[in-house]
């Protein structure tokens, strides 16, 4: 795609971006997660969809700076991805009284949008995925604190503690500064117990090599936007132990998840009507109010995935 200007080619990522959001809230029956025929308690589909509204600024800034980085104007160390972030969450949390609803997609999204803009000509995902390694390879101690704050003013659930520079630390921070540890380096520390940490520091494998594959035979498969987004949600929750449900509840459990949503695919998915039971049966399973089991990593990852097809040309 031809850009008549580096405004045009920052709002266009930021509306793939966007969209990417607005198709996974909107996706059904994704079970266990907010969709557009289901709410949790406080926590409406309306949320997600303001939010993802309010956010879509902060991406335009990380696409801008992508794209200073390709004209030399910037080093990658200065695209400022913590302060991208942190604007992010902000805005996300003065545009609707939902709460949390895209901590994690916005850390996931914001590398993706930079790393875009980073593409100078002839845009494709290889070569998006090279930029985003230089992304956040190239991050830097203060983006680390401005992450620490933004997760830290949303206190999202199932946080858990760190064995170090643990987010709720009040030390920590000044820990990092002290010993220039990068945000980078940061994820790695979470990344043995996080899927969205594990992401940055290992290149995006769920997204690029297990969810968008899958996602994109889905898509070609049954020629239908919603359910090639909840095909590819089950596909990353029966491979990926959701690590939100079980930093909730253990490994255990969060693996008998998996092998419940994986049933679910062995069984057609929302093609085939022993599919749709069991998808069914295991929404009312994951929103059980004793446990409140929603797989939200793996919808952040989704996003993601339906990001790379955005940014890839799709439109629906």
């Amino acid at each position: 795609m031809k850009y008549s200007s580096s405004t045009e080619k920052a709002e266009h990522i930021s509306r793939c971006l966007e969209l990417a959001i607005l198709l996974e809230v909107s996706a059904y029956p994704k079970p266990g997660n907010v969709h557009r025929t289901a709410d949790f308690p406080e926590t409406r589909y309306e949320h997600f969809l303001a939010s993802a509204v309010a956010i879509a600024p902060s991406f335009k800034n990380a696409a801008e700076q992508g794209i200073r980085v390709s004209e030399g104007k910037i080093p990658p160390s200065e695209v400022g991805m913590g302060n991208i972030i942190k604007d992010a969450v902000d805005r996300m949390r003065r545009n609707q009284s939902g709460g949390n609803t895209l901590l994690g997609a916005i850390i996931l999204l914001a590398p993706l949008a930079a790393a875009a803009g980073m593409v100078a000509n002839h845009f494709s995902l290889p070569r998006l995925r090279e930029k985003i390694k230089v992304i956040v390879e190239s991050t830097t101690p203060e983006d680390a604190v401005d992450v620490y704050n933004a997760i830290f003013a949303v206190n999202p659930g199932g946080l858990g503690k760190s064995p170090k520079l643990d987010v709720t630390d009040p030390t920590s921070k000044k820990r990092i500064l002290k010993e220039q540890v990068t945000l980078f380096e940061t994820f790695k520390i979470a990344s043995a117990y996080d899927s969205i940490a594990s992401e940055w520091v290992n290149n995006y494998p769920i997204t690029f090599d297990l969810g968008y594959p899958y996602f994109i035979e889905q898509l070609e498969e049954t020629g239908d936007i919603n359910t090639a987004t909840v095909h590819a949600f089950l596909k990353v929750l029966a491979e990926v132990p959701d690590t939100f449900i079980s930093r909730k509840v253990g490994q255990t459990k969060a693996e008998s998840i998996s092998a419940d949503a994986g049933g679910v695919l062995k069984e057609g998915g929302l093609t085939t009507p022993s599919g749709r039971d069991l998808i069914q049966k295991l929404d009312i399973k994951l929103r059980d109010p004793a446990h409140d089991l929603s797989p939200g990593t793996t919808a952040d990852i989704t996003e993601a995935i339906l990001a790379l097809n955005n940014l890839n040309g799709y439109k629906p």
